[in-house]
């Protein structure tokens, strides 16, 4: 990712001027600015408009608890990382939603986890429908290897000792278990509805009771009436029905 901008607030000077010192070791962070007290961070969050603000908890008149709980109605709200000698502020701290809690004096080593927690937060993840235009399923059979779309998928079950994938076009028989296949398939939409089934819920345009609180499911594209087990209707249902 790209810098991280960040906003200093802490009324002893020092303890700025440590702070600083120990982000300029990470090349990703960029001090913006610094302010001493409460009042002086609003104005500069405003005016710097800064990723993060390290936020120190005790300060005079207005302290960091009640600054942070300004800061997190600006338009741009910034991550808050509390920074304190006295560890019982933590639970409060977090209440208003803190990337992090630092204990002072400083250690590089959970400065680097709060980094580390700030860059996961900053970097947006890749959409699902990105991932599933790009990624393909490798489906090894007859000596050749097949690239799948997962999204043409309709469902898959096990059938003895082998496993079958069953497209829009085409069916292809694996070795791979029903369970590998699962887990390759967790960022897609598909469920378990029977210990030996997987459906793509993109495609399931029915469910009918059928006995013993189980039910028959309805694919399109497939003429195939699938059972699903009672134990999984409910979850099902959530999965599927707004």
């Amino acid at each position: 990712m790209g810098s991280i901008s960040a906003l200093i607030v802490d009324d002893e000077r020092y303890a700025r001027d440590e702070l600083k010192y120990l982000l300029s070791k990470f090349p990703t962070v960029q001090v913006l600015g610094e302010a001493e007290s409460g009042e002086a961070a609003i104005l500069k969050a405003i005016q710097l408009q800064p990723d993060v603000v390290f936020l120190d908890v005790e300060m005079p008149k207005m302290n960091g608890i009640e600054a942070a709980k300004t800061l997190v109605r600006l338009k741009k709200v910034p991550l808050i990382v509390f920074a304190t000698a006295y560890p019982q502020f933590a639970a409060e701290a977090f209440r208003i939603n803190a990337v992090d809690y630092l204990l002072k004096p400083y250690d590089d080593r959970q400065l680097s986890q709060t980094i580390e927690r700030i860059e996961k937060t900053l970097s947006p993840a890749q959409p699902a429908d990105t991932l599933e235009k790009l990624s393909k399923l490798a489906v090894e059979t007859g000596g050749e290897i097949h690239y799948v779309l997962p999204q043409d998928i309709l469902y898959i079950y096990r059938d003895d000792k082998v496993t079958k994938i069953i497209t829009q076009t085409e069916n292809y028989d694996v070795r791979t278990t029903l369970k590998e296949l699962e887990n390759r398939l967790l960022p897609f939409s598909f469920f378990r509805i029977h210990k030996g089934y997987l459906v793509n819920l993109k495609y399931v345009s029915r469910l009918t009771p059928w006995f013993n609180g189980a039910y028959q499911l309805e694919l399109e594209g497939s003429d195939e009436k699938l059972s699903v087990s009672r134990n999984y209707v409910k979850d099902l249902r959530l999965r599927l029905e707004l």
